[in-house]
């Protein structure tokens, strides 16, 4: 029994606490179930929903973030970021546009464009080695200290950009280098636009010339509209002349050679790119054949000074000659230092146009005003005789005659034709600076004209108010004998004396003088054309004007006129004119020596101006000769040269006719 109750009840006892844990372990999990599905307090709900409406909150804010973020990028944005991305991927090379054509009046080709080859090293990943350097030395026949100079000023630059080692070199190097192609695969040649001057220097002041920009003008060039974003260091810019001040016409517009490239900017592939515009043609008012004889007569004779002719009725400019000349091709691509140099050293000043910027005494080119001005006044009248022994004597001085022994009894006519100094002596006191100063004026002396060239000047018409302003001094009488015969403070362009000279021929209008004719767009139509400009007039004195254009004449054609040497040889086409001789300085040790004796720099200007036919007038042309003593021999024979040739059809026709009728004579 014991083994039946005793160790035999123990399984039992076993299984039956088994049995009891399993019953207490299923009441919990009851327990614990109906402890969750009863319902919970309020306080315990509340804080369950902010936690899950506080987690969907952050969770739609990160989204909305990001959509917010994607939409800026790719849609308000995209367009941007999209050129931005091609820009990392293509490279744009801008190329030089072909600058505008200059042409004369009859459509002569003065400047154009002709190509330039220039070496470039395309760098990228090549290097420098001795053999390279020795071959490409040979081939461009150049110092290797050069080009190892240009590649070091490129060294902080990136790789990418090429490095120029040689511009505007000859066929023969082009030649040479295309046949080393195979030993120097990373040198390339560039092909740019450089100016041609089809007539050497002809008009050097007037064009003027090109060279590279420099920070001044970039930086001028960024605070202008019209030119802003178009220039970059080493472009070409107009430097002088036309080719500046007609820049925005001439320079076209650039082009762009795209090339795709890798992330290190190097080449890949040629991408289309967009042509470039080429610039307007300028059409000027020059005439070339006029020019040319001008120029020719300055250089052959040595002359400095200025030669100007202009239609009387227009003003347009037919010739434009500053002498000495400016050498244009020494500035394309830079000028030497010893070039530049040079021409500031020139005695003869070739930098300066001395057709607007030099300023001389006008001498007796001036005594017309004087003339005219004594008639409009009523101080004199044609018949008025003056008697000149050679000098007049005013105060305690004596004002001398350019004649010593004096022309006698004199009226208008004849002391306009010979230049009669007392004469206007004593006109000029008779009315007095002021009122010479307010004639001189209507003639546009005193002002700038108003023409298409560069820091042109506005001489000098003196008066009592001027002295006093300018010195703190009162005007003496004596000084107004001076300016009465264009001397003593008088100054004046060579452009002004032909300006006031077309006032003379054309019956008082004066005219702005004009450069250029017609602008024209590549595609051949004119975008602007020359209109004659009137700056003004002077009216109710035509018959005073005609006076002062019939003492002209007799200055040309009179048997002792001043101007003779500046007849035409026919008799159906007078030639009125005017000479004078400015003193440059007034030395008494130079009075008793041969002039060919005096220092050149003391010598006398020599001008002449003139108009032609004198009925009718068509040109004016003008002529000043630095130093060159008379006007009469000087000057007069270069106009009467370019006289001859603008006329050249109507004297043969003339001079055809003169034969006939002698002739019929003869018969």
């Amino acid at each position: 029994m014991a083994n039946l109750y005793g160790a035999d009840k123990s399984p039992i006892r076993k299984q039956n606490r088994r049995r009891t844990e399993s019953l207490l372990d299923t009441e919990k999990r009851r327990e614990v179930r109906s402890a969750r599905l009863a319902p919970r307090d309020e306080n315990d709900l509340s804080g369950y929903k902010k936690k899950a409406l506080y987690s969907c909150i952050i969770v739609i804010f990160f989204f909305s973030v990001i959509i917010t973020r994607l939409w800026f990028l790719q849609i308000q944005q995209g367009e941007a970021f999209s050129t931005l991305a091609d820009n990392n991927r293509v490279r744009s090379i801008e190329i030089a546009a072909p600058r505008g054509n200059i042409y004369d009046r009859k459509g002569r080709e003065l400047v154009t464009n002709r190509p330039s080859f220039n070496v470039v090293w395309m760098r990228e990943d090549n290097k420098i080695n001795d053999e390279w350097l020795k071959n490409l030395t040979q081939i461009l026949d150049e110092d290797p200290s050069v080009l190892l100079e240009k590649i070091r000023k490129m060294a902080n630059t990136p790789g990418h950009l090429p490095v120029r080692l040689a511009e505007d070199i000859d066929w023969e190097t082009v030649a040479r280098i295309e046949n080393n192609r195979m030993h120097l695969p990373e040198i390339k040649i560039e092909v740019v636009p450089l100016r041609i001057y089809h007539y050497g220097n002809m008009a050097s002041h007037l064009i003027g010339y090109m060279g590279q920009v420099n920070k001044a003008e970039l930086d001028k060039a960024e605070d202008d509209p019209l030119s802003k974003g178009h220039y970059k260091g080493g472009d070409l810019i107009g430097k002088m002349g036309l080719e500046r001040l007609r820049e925005i016409d001439l320079r076209g517009e650039k082009g762009h050679h795209n090339l795709e490239v890798n992330a290190l900017g190097f080449e890949q592939e040629n991408l289309k790119g967009d042509e470039p515009l080429p610039g307007n043609d300028i059409k000027l008012t020059l005439d070339v054949e006029l020019q040319k004889i001008a120029e020719e007569e300055m250089a052959l004779n040595h002359y400095a000074g200025a030669v100007v002719a202009m239609e009387a009725n227009t003003g347009r400019v037919l010739v434009a000659v500053s002498s000495p000349e400016l050498n244009l091709e020494e500035f394309v691509g830079g000028i030497s230092h010893k070039a530049w140099n040079a021409m500031l050293n020139n005695p003869q000043h070739p930098l300066v146009n001395k057709l607007v910027q030099g300023q001389y005494p006008p001498g007796s080119t001036f005594k017309p005003i004087t003339a005219f001005a004594g008639l409009a006044e009523g101080v004199i009248t044609p018949e008025t005789s003056i008697y000149c022994p050679g000098f007049y004597r005013f105060g305690n001085r004596i004002y001398r005659c350019w004649r010593r022994v004096g022309h006698g009894d004199v009226t208008l006519k004849r002391a306009l034709a010979e230049s009669c100094d007392v004469y206007f002596y004593q006109t000029g006191q008779r009315l007095g600076v002021d009122r010479l100063a307010r004639y001189a004026k209507m003639f546009g002396l005193g002002s700038r004209t108003g023409i298409e060239m560069e820091h042109e000047k506005a001489g000098l018409v003196p008066s009592t108010q001027w002295k006093k302003k300018r010195y703190g001094k009162k005007w003496h009488e004596g000084e107004t004998l001076s300016v009465a015969i264009g001397q003593g403070y008088d100054l004046t362009t060579p452009l002004q004396i032909a300006q006031m000279t077309s006032v003379v021929a054309n019956g008082g209008t004066l005219y702005k003088p004009s450069l250029v004719e017609e602008i024209i767009d590549p595609d051949g139509e004119t975008v602007s054309q020359f209109t004659p400009e009137i700056i003004s007039r002077i009216t109710g004195q035509g018959q005073n004007l005609r006076l002062i254009r019939e003492g002209m004449v007799e200055a040309v054609n009179a048997k002792r006129g001043t101007g003779r040497e500046a007849r035409l040889g026919v008799s159906g086409l007078l030639v009125a004119g005017k000479t004078g001789t400015a003193q440059v300085v007034r030395l008494a040790q130079y009075r008793h020596l041969k002039e060919e004796d005096i220092p050149y720099e003391y010598r006398d200007h020599a001008w002449f101006t003139c108009f032609a036919p004198a009925i009718n007038p068509e040109i004016v042309v003008t002529v000043l000769v630095e130093h060159g003593l008379h006007g009469g021999s000087t000057s007069a024979p270069i106009a009467a040269k370019i006289l001859k040739k603008y006329f050249e059809d109507r004297i043969k026709v003339l001079k055809i006719a003169e034969q006939q009728a002698t002739s019929d004579l003869s018969h």
